[in-house]
């Protein structure tokens, strides 16, 4: 029997399961959103807090990264960025009281909502080695039991520093700065669990890993394709763009292993006709591919449009592309039987597709995880870029690739130079204004951070935001490495499952929130994200802060690195702290494409980076063209008698933050532990819905792990596929088990059994 949480812990195994809906937003919504910020924040406090969201003078939302409209409305954010504001502007209170009453391993049983529902950390905690419970610290002395860590090492390599998307530029690019005149480009972040492999994809055929089309692209695209995404629930700012899309004339084709109601049918919550009639249809063809089968889907969509007299943009082939012709050969050579058994699609379904593709002139192509946490995650990507090369879909209006990211400037962070593998102009950059010669060997990502720890390489972890337990895979396995560390160190603005598995000795740094004033001695500062296409504009917090004990993650730097690299650092730091516009001017003078940052940032919108593929038609690859790819096509085999599952957020969840137990357009209540599975591959297994089931993965090593107690619930996933909530279900994929090239854990294609329980949960 596995241990229940304590009895004031909501219990997350005995979900009421109803019918799925098949529209989103509308009144429901509204109701929610102000139903769960009112017991958050209170009335006064929602509205004066949610009118400033996405707003030009006010702050970006902490949630996703989907950009604002040139006019965005009066109430700019959706139903789970609603979410994310309020539990950071919550008047709950993380004080050290809280902390004597509960020790390290009661806190160590609580689910992760129970500990994100506590509300705001107030002063910097630690866990000194051998004790019980975390004790206040003050900010000098945790400063210095950071550094004396760092100065033990004995080389710079075995220091960790990651970060999560929604650190500001700003403060990113202090902190990769400090890291690397420390010593080490072991810069880990977010992004290596989820759009690597989109960046990987993109620089290799297009030269720049970012997507390529703007919000007016969407609006002016005749169709736009959606793949292995989710909008509804984990970015539903995006369904308003998609319905003023079809507004003008647009189709949307949705490739996903699961029907999504927000793809179905959009209330938009912003008009009358959303919140009272009956909203607007999205989706015009769903393609219920299998999980894993995009590849052989866009293979085929090729092969059919190079094989259609006229189809293919051969002029914009010849002037801007290279590899066309292995390509050709390879997309010729797609097998009809085995494409069907990849994609478990008709060939009716796929030759519509292509019609509705030979129909219009501009296609955006938009994804999110569904592609990206594959083995075959980068040749899948690139077979998109395949798609929309044929017809000359990059570099013009309403065309080219959209990777949607799913998390506020975690895009800025890898334009800030949090990454593992800087380029050399990056760090040539560094030097010539900063006068030191950065570390030029490659750093750890996620998962090798994760074989370092485990390994006795690294010694001290420390995180810039983030909930890296929660998110890592293999969780037994993350956990036992993160507790070999010397020291474990997390700013943060609210408890979660990070903070309980801790090294030898631990830290919570608390910081300020995106919602609050940030007065330094210069005045009052803003700070700065880029979205998920490449605009950078400002970000203001208005509230008061949760405690006076805060420091801001710029500051947090700051003084941190003045205090572990001393006084032989020629970096101004203090300048820094007190006045982010100094940042901003060697930002403006390192990083391309920000170059006058402080002016241009002052307008109302930002402005737009520059993407050469997407302004100039130039890709600067190693070619100097656009490449082709000739991969060969590959797809999850899953053997008899098992299903292939993927992991998935539910409707009441940001990444690892669980803001509630329901997945309301799913038809779930009250739970999480829930796999869900079509009927007939459930009778199959000659299981009954509502029967509660093991999860035990299987890998081709021989490799197995198991999630336990889990009710089987019927649901019209794809023939074969079943779906299961994260970080529940991280335990399913070993640390080992990455996607090709990009490194990412494949979350999306784990072969699973199911047993009856062996025990109770």
């Amino acid at each position: 029997m596995a241990a229940k949480p304590p009895a004031d812990d909501p219990a997350q195994d005995a979900p009421e399961i109803g019918a799925p809906q098949h529209a989103a937003a509308g009144l429901p919504a509204v109701g929610h959103t102000l139903r769960m910020a009112g017991r958050q924040m209170g009335v006064r406090r929602t509205a004066l807090t949610l009118l400033r969201v996405n707003q030009p003078d006010g702050f970006d939302c902490p949630g996703c990264a989907w950009p604002e409209p040139a006019k965005p409305h009066r109430a700019e954010f959706c139903e789970n960025g609603a979410k994310a504001v309020a539990e950071e502007a919550t008047l709950r209170r993380v004080t050290p009281a809280f902390f004597a009453e509960h020790p390290l391993a009661e806190l160590a049983e609580r689910s992760g909502y129970w500990l994100g529902q506590q509300g705001r950390l107030t002063e910097p905690m630690y866990l000194a080695e051998g004790d019980t419970h975390y004790r206040p610290i003050g900010w000098d002395a945790a400063f210095d039991l950071v550094a004396e860590e760092l100065a033990a090492l004995d080389s710079p390599d075995e220091a960790v520093f990651y970060t999560s998307g929604r650190t500001s530029n700003e403060a990113a690019f202090l902190y990769q700065l400090f890291a690397r005149e420390f010593g080490t480009n072991n810069l880990p972040d977010c992004s290596n669990l989820c759009h690597e492999s989109s960046g990987a994809a993109l620089t290799e055929t297009l030269g720049v890993g970012k997507g390529s089309v703007l919000l007016e692209d969407l609006y002016r695209a005749e169709l736009i394709i959606v793949a292995g995404q989710n909008p509804g629930t984990n970015h539903p700012r995006m369904l308003t763009a998609l319905e003023r899309a079809k507004a003008a004339g647009a189709r949307i084709i949705t490739v996903n292993p699961l029907p999504e109601a927000g793809l179905e049918r959009f209330r938009n919550p912003q008009t009358a006709r959303g919140l009272v009639g009956g909203g607007t249809p999205l989706t015009d063809l769903f393609l219920q591919v299998r999980i894993g089968g995009d590849q052989a889907l866009f293979r085929m969509l090729n092969r059919l449009v190079i094989e259609r007299e006229g189809a293919v943009d051969r002029e914009f082939v010849a002037a801007h592309t290279h590899g066309f012709a292995e390509f050709e050969a390879a997309a010729r050579r797609a097998d009809w039987a085995e494409t069907l058994a990849a994609t478990g699609l008709t060939r009716a379904e796929i030759e519509r597709a292509l019609e509705m593709t030979l129909n219009a002139r501009s296609v955006v192509v938009c994804w999110a995880m569904g592609l990206t946490q594959h083995r075959h995650a980068v040749p899948t990507i690139k077979e998109v870029v395949n798609f929309l090369l044929l017809r000359g879909n990059i570099g013009r209006p309403g065309a080219g690739v959209c990777p949607v990211r799913g998390h506020s400037n975690v895009q800025g962070d890898r334009t800030m130079g949090i990454v593992e593998r800087p380029d050399a102009a990056f760090l040539d950059a560094l030097r010539r204004e900063f006068g030191f010669e950065p570390p030029r060997h490659h750093g750890f990502d996620v998962v090798n951070a994760i074989r370092a720890l485990r390994d006795g390489a690294a010694r001290v972890f420390f995180a810039m935001g983030g909930n890296f337990v929660a998110a890592s895979p293999d969780t037994e396995v993350t956990e036992r490495a993160m507790r070999r560390a010397r020291l474990t160190v997390h700013v943060s603005t609210k408890l979660n499952r990070s903070h309980c598995v801790t090294g030898a000795r631990a830290l919570i740094l608390p910081t300020l929130g995106r919602t609050e004033r940030d007065v330094q001695a210069g005045g009052e500062q803003f700070v700065t994200v880029e979205d998920s296409m490449g605009v950078v504009h400002a970000s203001r917090g208005r509230l008061r802060p949760a405690s006076e004990a805060l420091l801001s993650e710029p500051a947090i730097v700051c003084r941190l690195a003045r205090r572990v690299l001393g006084a032989g650092s020629g970096t101004p730091w203090e300048e820094f702290a007190g006045d982010y516009a100094r940042i901003r001017e060697r930002i403006a003078r390192v990083v391309p494409g920000f170059e006058d940052f402080e002016a241009r940032v002052a307008g109302p919108r930002g402005f737009t980076l520059p993407h050469a593929p997407r302004d100039e038609r130039r890709f600067p690859t190693a070619t100097g063209r656009a490449n082709f790819s000739a991969d060969e096509v590959s797809y999850p085999r899953v053997p008899a008698g098992r299903l292939l599952l993927q992991t998935l957020r539910s409707h009441d969840q940001y990444n690892t933050t669980i803001y509630g137990l329901d997945d309301r357009y799913r038809g779930i209540t009250g739970g999480r532990r829930v796999v869900l599975v079509r009927p007939a591959d459930a009778a199959a297994l000659g299981l009954a819905d509502g029967q509660l089931v093991d999860l035990t993965s299987e890998w081709t090593d021989g490799t197995e792990r198991v999630a336990a107690g889990f009710r089987l619930t019927h649901y019209p996933t794809a023939p074969g596929c079943a779906a299961a909530y994260y970080p529940e279900t991280n335990v399913l994929v070993p640390l080992d088990a990455t996607a090709e090239t990009s490194n990412t854990p494949v979350s999306k294609s784990v072969v699973i059994r199911l047993t009856p329980a062996a025990g109770c949960q």
